[in-house]
Parts: structure tokens; sequence; C-alpha cells
């Protein structure tokens, strides 16, 4: 019987998008951030009870953006804090060794 080789999710990620540091890798996880971010935007927002039009008139855009937002698209640093900051909400964003507070 042949036995059947086992990876951990490290080890996937390795063999498929390649080993940390190199640019798929960290395209890869600069995606998922952003992603994370925009999750995080978006369950914000319906815990308020507020449409992606309410809090785009908070924020001062379209609700179009929002909507880019949440999706994690046209993500910086201003938007992510004038997004937090329109939901009355304060958050910390660690970047490596370095933290930020926003909102």
């Amino acid at each position: 019987m042949n036995k059947i080789k086992l990876y951990t999710h490290d080890e996937m990620l390795n063999r498929v998008v390649g080993e940390i540091g190199t640019p798929r890798r960290n395209a890869m996880e600069a995606e998922l951030q952003s992603y994370l971010i925009g999750e995080a935007i978006k369950q914000a927002r319906k815990e308020k009870k507020l449409t992606q039009s309410q809090l785009g008139e908070l924020m001062g855009v379209q609700r179009a953006q929002v909507s880019r937002i949440e999706n994690g698209h046209n993500l910086t640093i201003g938007t992510i804090s004038r997004a937090f900051k329109a939901l009355g909400m304060t958050v910390s964003l660690n970047c490596g060794n370095m933290s930020i507070a926003l909102g």
C-alpha cells in the first residue's frame, strides 16, 4: 500500500504560490489583507445598520466607492481611517512591527 504524503498549509502555499518574500507570494498576501480589511469595514457597517449609500454620505464618497472599499479595492490608510471614523470606531492595524491606530 502506498503512503500518502500530507502537507501543511504553509507547505502548500510555498509550493503553489511561492516562498514568503517572493513577488507572487507578496502580491497574494497583500490582496488577502485588502480583502480582510474590506470585510471588516463591511461587517462594521452592517452592525451599525447602515447602507453603503449612508456610509458613503458619512465618508463624503459615492456608494460605488464604498462598494470598492468593501471589496478590498482602492484601499489607502486615509480611506480606511475615514471609513472607520465615519463608523465611529477606532481600529488598530498591525503592519509587521508597526501598529497604526485609526478612527
